[in-house]
């Protein structure tokens, strides 16, 4: 399987809501619930109503589209990271699935990936 790497830093946002957001850069994800309003973006595009940060996360990207029917896919990955002490942050989109790791850990990340068969592009 291959697992397209980001070579730029993204950045995991709690704001205060979503009514003047426009998000820029290539790729960002949007979640709202009735607790919270979170954003995903390229650490360059941070919106100004940002309350609360996390920066230097990169993202590897599940090359492929992925059916509804597949099973255990982000599971593998992740259980690969985990056994490496490497922590994620997931998102999917209806198409595939996300894994962001803190910059620290990229290239422990890419290793122990490439050593359990993923081939990083």
């Amino acid at each position: 399987m291959k697992l397209k790497f980001f070579d730029y830093d993204f950045t995991l946002c709690k704001l205060t809501d979503g009514a003047e957001l426009k998000p820029g850069g290539e790729i960002y994800f949007i979640g709202k619930t009735d607790e919270e309003f979170s954003l995903v973006c390229e650490t360059e595009n941070v919106p100004e109503n940002t309350l609360e940060r996390e920066d230097g996360w990169r993202a590897f990207r599940i090359e492929g589209v992925l059916d509804f029917s597949l099973t255990g896919i982000l599971s593998k990955v992740s259980a690969v990271l985990a056994e490496n002490k490497i922590g994620i942050f997931a998102v999917s989109t209806y198409n595939t699935d996300y894994i962001l790791v803190k910059s620290e850990n990229v290239n422990k990340a890419k290793k122990a990936l490439s050593d359990s068969g993923y081939e990083i592009i």
